[in-house]
């Protein structure tokens, strides 16, 4: 197993947290020296905050963990392409290198709609590496996904 697959198994474990208290399945984890130095998962729908994102959280941590808000050294495992508001945060971060499990062809700012984390006219642009442990990541989503229609449509059709 790579590092980059044993950082992004520690991000899928954040992503069943969220999984588990009914948040879309999104983990992360940020890395600095071969160390996981915060994690964080989805929480909006639990704490009402539409910033309640796992990316957000996790640099929240990092960032205390390490006194500083630059992320200059560190590297973010995510298991889904971040959003604008998250490859935002990680530009301005200055955060080094993402490692993205599965791709989001409706809201990914990491190069599905837009790539935010290598655009030119910024201060900064970080490296990617996509697909680690692309098959995990997708299939969690498509279940949690699957498994809410059904929820879904159990309550309109009570038989």
């Amino acid at each position: 197993m790579t590092a980059d697959e044993k950082f992004m198994k520690a991000a899928i474990t954040q992503a069943r947290k969220a999984y588990a208290i009914d948040e879309v399945p999104i983990g992360c984890v940020i890395v600095q020296n071969d160390k996981i130095i915060a994690r964080g998962y989805n929480r909006r729908n639990i704490d009402k905050n539409t910033l309640a994102h796992a990316e957000l959280s996790a640099i929240r941590k990092a960032s205390k963990k390490t006194g500083d808000w630059r992320l200059e050294d560190c590297t973010m495992y995510v298991t889904l392409e971040p959003c604008q508001m998250c490859a935002g945060a990680i530009v301005q971060s200055r955060m080094k290198r993402v490692v993205i499990g599965s791709m989001n062809a409706k809201a990914g700012c990491a190069g599905s709609i837009l790539n935010l984390l290598q655009m030119q006219q910024f201060n900064h642009q970080v490296e990617i590496t996509r697909g680690v442990r692309e098959e995990e990541c997708s299939q969690m989503l498509s279940q949690f996904f699957r498994e809410l229609r059904e929820r879904k449509k159990r309550k309109a059709d009570p038989v």
